[in-house]
């Protein structure tokens, strides 16, 4: 018992401080590089994105949790006045 006591509270101080869990700024610039190739953006707009990927902001991606656009749905959108 008291082994997984011991064990838990090892796990519970060393996991927060682990740097395998830190981004750095050449692997960020690397998986922005391969969004950028991915979309096949060149010049500005490639440029314009990589500067957008590499900012430090927590932007929602998509649509809220269990939220789903109506035409992803299958529902057809209301009809024009």
């Amino acid at each position: 018992m008291y082994r997984y006591v011991f064990l838990a509270v090892l796990l519970t101080a060393v996991l927060p401080s682990a740097p395998s869990f830190a981004v750095t700024a050449k692997q960020k610039m690397e998986t922005c590089k391969f969004g950028a190739d991915d979309q096949k953006l060149q010049g500005a707009p490639r440029t314009a994105f990589i500067k957008k990927c590499m900012a430090n902001r927590d932007d929602p991606r998509g649509p809220a949790s269990g939220a789903t656009p109506a035409s992803a749905a299958g529902v057809p959108p209301p009809p024009k006045q």
